[in-house]
């Protein structure tokens, strides 16, 4: 199959589409506008449903009710936005139903901007609702893996019962790129959902509910739900550049990947034996990987358009056995190429002049 070229955003959702989703609802906010603007005009044409919510809470309710009766569904949003469906989202969560939320970040806090950032890491590993709940987080770093990742995301919401988010941001959602895009795969498809809110025919009725007045019964139900996320531990994605024999290690995802990877290759032309670690999956984090790709590398340097949030995780998940440094913009700005460079130099340096 021939590639097509496609802007992220939309690829994103023709992908959704093509893994089995036949409902969205969301609200505008750029820089994700593209996605709800294409599944508009796409959705209606295979049978699906498309609405634009009257608020951002309206929407992640209304992925709640779809959710609850088994259909694939989808939400997405940036930043602002995807603080104001917190809520719901816990509520999806706790009453574990599946469903794909895709955040394409933009700079903050508050407003911010409507340029690229990568600030909403905490929030979207650590969880930004209330409550004892996890969601599995994917951060692609080229329009493709979205597109890949995005079956893969419907699949473990599914699997897991549990909320998937695809964690991008404005980069990724407005460049344009070559694609190959999957076969569709339709809803008829799909393994059957036993627990789905469908009718009560010949059966007992379903009850799906995350409230839990007796709480016995609720840390019962919090220690369930824990269970099932140390299952999802086996769900690491990530990639390993240039790290065999690497004395310095980058760490990145998404867009700051790409650019630390760019980076890892002009260190290499001057012989600096620099590589790349990048997270695929950021919960779970893939823990083990990272430690085998630092083993012998004397500085690590997280490369993120936050004010630093990946960079407590990566010393935490190195057991502090590694120095581990910091270097990003933040509120919309992007790395470059050489900037990084210069951090990879500077420590390096800083290395020999320690020996």
């Amino acid at each position: 199959m021939a590639k097509v070229l496609m802007k992220g955003n939309e690829a994103l959702a023709e992908a959704a589409i093509r893994a089995g989703c036949r409902y969205f609802f969301g609200y505008p906010i750029t820089p994700q506008n593209e996605i709800p603007q294409y599944l508009a005009k796409r959705l209606p044409e295979v049978g699906g449903v498309f609405l634009q919510a009257e608020s951002e809470i309206a929407a992640i309710n209304m992925v709640y009710g779809a959710a609850g009766c088994g259909a694939r569904v989808m939400t997405s949003s940036s930043s602002p936005g995807i603080s104001l469906k917190q809520e719901g989202i816990t509520y999806i969560a706790g009453a574990e139903l599946p469903c794909v939320i895709v955040n394409m970040q933009r700079g903050g806090p508050g407003l911010g901007s409507i340029q690229p950032a990568q600030s909403d890491y905490f929030q979207a590993v650590k969880g930004g609702g209330h409550g004892d709940y996890k969601l599995l987080v994917l951060a692609p770093a080229t329009i493709q893996e979205m597109v890949d990742l995005m079956g893969k995301a419907f699949d473990l919401a599914d699997e897991y019962r549990n909320p998937v988010m695809i964690l991008g941001d404005g980069i990724l959602g407005q460049m344009m790129e070559g694609v190959d895009l999957p076969a569709d795969e339709t809803p008829g498809t799909l393994a059957e959902k036993p627990w789905a809110t469908t009718g009560a025919k010949g059966r007992k009725p379903n009850v799906i509910n995350s409230l839990f007045l007796d709480p016995v019964e609720l840390e019962k139900h919090n220690h369930h739900l824990q269970l099932k996320y140390d299952r999802m531990a086996k769900e690491v994605l990530w990639e390993n550049y240039q790290t065999d024999d690497a004395e310095l290690v980058l760490v990145g995802y998404g867009s700051s990947a790409r650019i630390a990877k760019a980076a890892v290759d002009q260190a290499r032309a001057l012989g600096i034996k620099a590589g790349l670690f990048r997270p695929i999956t950021l919960f779970p984090f893939p823990k083990e990987a990272l430690q085998e790709a630092c083993k012998q590398a004397d500085h690590v340097i997280t490369v993120e358009m936050s004010m630093g949030q990946l960079v407590e995780d990566i010393r935490y998940n190195l057991e502090f056995k590694v120095p581990v440094h910091f270097y990003g913009r933040s509120g919309g700005m992007v790395p470059t190429t050489r900037a990084v460079l210069e951090e990879i130099i500077r420590w390096v340096k800083s290395g020999k002049e320690e020996n």
